[in-house]
């Protein structure tokens, strides 16, 4: 675990500490996404030398804005993370459960591109996070 731990942190340009080496690892576990004060409280529940709540935000901020983690808005008020795959994609988000699928097919750029040019712009990304309610909980 913390092999992978140490490598999504070295993407990031962070430095593998013990406690980022943690953070990661908990979020690596989770299979949908969670909020930087769940993973805190994960984190303290296993006992020891937990970090402290600022390290887990700056810690999952900086995986964020370096691409390595997808922070995703579905949760009111607060940021969800969660370790995507490397390539293009978008997320179906459960809005009762909070299971998270990432979607691969993108047919979206001739639509945004057009839209764009109707309106000035030059399309550099874009990111969709579709709410519905998962085959499970319905």
């Amino acid at each position: 675990m913390s092999e992978g731990a140490s490598t999504l942190l070295a993407a990031a340009g962070l430095r593998a500490t013990p406690q980022r080496t943690a953070i990661v690892g908990e979020l690596v576990r989770e299979p949908n996404d969670v909020t930087a004060q769940e993973l805190h409280d994960r984190l303290r529940a296993r006992g020891g030398s937990a970090p402290g709540l600022a390290t887990v935000y700056r810690t999952l901020t900086r995986l964020a804005e370096a691409g390595v983690v997808d922070a995703l808005t579905h949760h009111a008020g607060e940021l969800c993370y969660r370790v995507c795959g490397d390539d293009h994609h978008h997320h179906f988000v459960c809005s009762r459960c909070h299971r998270v699928v990432e979607i691969g097919d993108c047919r979206i750029d001739a639509w945004l591109d057009d839209l764009a040019g109707r309106h000035g712009f030059d399309v550099t990304g874009h990111r969709v996070e579709l709410e519905g309610v998962c085959a499970g909980c319905r």
